[in-house]
């Protein structure tokens, strides 16, 4: 089975975003990775719900909001108005985890949780089989283009055995230093979902650096 590809759009071009919305539309990628900053949970900014609504109206894939924000419940219904398909929420970030999840469900996303290159997966045994997918950051959180780090393939493996067991149906995703060059190994490790930034909109050729991230070939993972 292909991996899903998201396309961090934090790492696009902002004085021509329409144009790299429409190489993704036109791109084997699956959606769109939306990065929400809050300056506070991480030290840097992004973007706010005017950003998103434009990125939504000319998208023709869904948009996978990650918010790396204090306090997501607060504003989960305005991220579903202005197009959000999927909510991450941090597990470090929200304290009663159980009820963001539910109140993200409500509202007809798909619900996921993203941990911190510190948090163990082991503390999201108790919500798994209440969520869609699990996204794992290989870079501390804030900024795009970091090294990343190694430990992620041995949380990934650990993540998916126990989604084996718990939600077989889990998708797992991964985002930070995602490219080319370790997207194989991540695979294998067991992701399925691949966020990728600076490794697409660096690239000379976007659209085929998403097709190479696409078209791993089934017989390489089943060897």
């Amino acid at each position: 089975m292909k991996p899903l590809i998201s396309p961090s759009i934090l790492s696009a071009n902002f004085a021509n975003l329409e144009d790299d919305i429409l190489m993704i539309n036109q791109s084997e990628a699956d959606m769109f990775h939306v990065d929400v900053m809050d300056g506070v949970f991480v030290p840097n900014i992004s973007f706010g719900f005017p950003i998103i609504a434009a990125v939504k109206n000319f998208a023709k894939k869904p948009l996978d909001v990650h918010l790396m924000i204090t306090q997501p419940e607060r504003f989960l219904k305005e991220f579903k108005d202005v197009g959000a398909n999927s909510i991450t929420v941090h597990y470090e970030a929200c304290p009663h985890l159980h009820r963001t999840i539910q109140q993200i469900k409500e509202l007809g996303c798909k619900a996921s949780v993203a941990v911190n290159p510190h948090t163990p997966v082991f503390l999201l045994k108790d919500i798994l089989q209440d969520l869609d997918m699990v996204l794992i950051m290989s870079v501390n959180p804030g900024f795009g283009g970091q090294k990343f780090i190694e430990h992620t393939y041995t949380k990934i493996r650990e993540l998916k055995k126990m989604a084996d067991e718990i939600n077989p149906s889990l998708w797992i995703e991964v985002d930070g230093g995602v490219s080319t060059h370790n997207s194989l190994a991540l695979l294998k490790a067991g992701a399925n979902v691949l966020v990728a930034g600076n490794a697409i909109f660096s690239s000379s050729d976007p659209k085929h650096t998403i097709a190479e991230l696409k078209n791993i070939s089934p017989d390489i993972l089943s060897a």
